[in-house]
């Protein structure tokens, strides 16, 4: 079945060399398609971002107050004390951006 029309029998029909076309095109598609995919996932699998670790013990917060919980997000770091203050610190220099009183 594999088998090519032999020579002596003349060209090929034009709907099977249309066929044949098609089926190049699409493999060669195919082959592409897969290259794509492939160089996608090397690039986003390969990515070597480092997480954030942050520690709520190297920011000013003021003596006696505890942390009940941090949260890092967009480069800053939210600290939540047992006072009733929630404050914004800038991740990257550890500044205090904002102070949210929730006791109000």
């Amino acid at each position: 079945m594999a088998e090519d029309f032999p020579e002596e029998d003349g060209p090929l029909p034009p709907n099977l060399r249309f066929l044949r076309m098609l089926v190049t095109v699409l493999t060669a598609v195919m082959i592409l398609g897969v290259i794509t995919i492939v160089a996608l996932l090397v690039i986003r699998l390969g990515d070597n971002g480092q997480p954030i670790l942050v520690h709520p013990e190297v920011f000013d917060i003021p003596e006696g107050v505890n942390t009940l919980g941090y949260s890092v997000v967009d480069g800053y770091t939210v600290i939540v004390g047992d006072d009733q203050v929630i404050r914004v610190f800038a991740s990257d220099t550890r500044e205090l951006v904002e102070q949210l009183d929730l006791a109000q």
